[in-house]
C-alpha cells in the first residue's frame, strides 16, 4: 500500500499544539480569565525540556504542573513555552516543548487534550510511517477538587478513523 501524503494524525497533533500555544499566548498577555486554570503534563525526558536538576531528579519521566494562582514569565514560541512556577517558595523556570506535552486540561470548562506518542517517536526524524496519536477528552467532569481528572468522559481516538 502506498504511503499517504496526508498524515491526518500528525496534522491534528500539530493543530492541537497550536491551540494550546494560542491559549498560553493569551494567558501570558492578559492573565487567566475567571476560574480558568490548567493542568499540563509533559515528558521530562524530552531533549528540549529545561528544568532544575532537583526537579528532574524528582520527576525523571513525567511531571504535571498547575498554572493557576502564581506563575510568571509565561512566553510562547512556535515550538515551546517558558514559565516560572513556585515550588515550595522557590521560583523555578521551566522550558517545555510542545512535543513533550502529554495532557492539557482546563477543568473550569471541562476541556482536555491527551497526546499519546509511541516509544521512539521523534518529530520529523526516524520512521514517518509511525502514527502520532492525539486524543481529545472534551467531556471530563470537574468534581471541584484541583487534581487532574482521572478517567471519566469519552476519549475520542484518531485511530477510530484510520485504515
Amino acid at each position: 500500500m502506498a504511503r499517504s501524503e496526508l498524515d491526518y494524525g500528525k496534522l491534528m497533533h500539530r493543530a492541537m499544539q497550536g491551540l494550546i500555544a494560542e491559549v498560553l499566548r493569551k494567558v501570558g498577555r492578559d492573565g487567566l480569565p475567571e476560574d480558568h486554570h490548567f493542568f499540563i503534563t509533559f515528558d521530562t525526558r524530552d531533549d528540549g525540556v529545561e528544568m532544575a536538576d532537583w526537579l528532574r531528579e524528582r520527576y525523571p519521566e513525567e511531571m504535571t504542573i498547575v498554572v493557576q494562582h502564581w506563575f510568571d514569565n509565561l512566553t510562547v514560541t512556535d515550538d515551546h513555552f517558558t514559565i516560572t512556577l513556585n515550588f515550595g517558595n522557590q521560583p523555578e523556570p521551566l522550558v517545555i516543548p510542545f512535543d513533550a506535552l502529554r495532557t492539557f486540561v482546563d477543568p473550569s470548562v471541562e476541556f482536555g487534550l491527551r497526546f499519546d506518542t509511541q516509544d521512539g517517536d521523534e518529530d520529523d526524524e526516524g520512521d514517518d510511517d509511525e502514527p502520532v496519536d492525539a486524543e481529545f477528552d472534551l467531556d471530563a467532569k470537574d468534581d471541584g477538587d484541583d487534581k487532574p481528572p482521572s478517567g471519566g468522559g469519552e476519549v475520542v481516538s484518531l485511530d477510530r478513523w484510520r485504515k
